[in-house]
């Protein structure tokens, strides 16, 4: 009778790890205007407005470029809530009966292209010309 209780009790306990905890991580990035190609640490992930699933916080390096538009490259760090910190992550994401949506979003705005002059191009490759010698 007691390895029976044993059992039943290994199996219960495995039955509520797997069935409890769930954190579920949104990152939208919009961009002004919208339509611009965003790519977010070196992988193409749609056009703006676009959500993707993460799985980490930190540092993102983001670019977004559209015809006409200057193509913005930056960086932007996405921080833990509490609930996603050592030692509250293992309660959240293993015994916590719920399901938890961390949705973030992020906008950028895109500068219109400003063409250069000949003149201004020239000017551009004599300073690097004068830079390299």
């Amino acid at each position: 009778m007691h390895v029976r209780s044993v059992s039943l009790f290994l199996v219960a306990a495995v039955a509520v790890v797997l069935c409890c905890g769930c954190v579920e991580r949104k990152l939208t990035i919009n961009t002004e205007p919208q339509g611009a190609m965003v790519t977010l640490n070196d992988e193409q992930i749609g056009v703006s407005p676009v959500t993707v699933s993460f799985n980490w916080y930190g540092d993102y390096w983001v670019r977004a470029g559209k015809e006409g538009f200057e193509t913005l490259e930056t960086h932007r760090e996405l921080k833990a809530p509490l609930h996603d910190r050592f030692p509250f992550d293992f309660f959240t994401g293993v015994l916590y009966p719920g399901r938890i949506v961390d949705e973030y979003e992020w906008t950028f705005e895109l500068s219109p292209r400003q063409d250069l002059t000949r003149e201004q191009l020239l000017e551009q490759a004599d300073a690097l010309r004068t830079q390299l010698q």
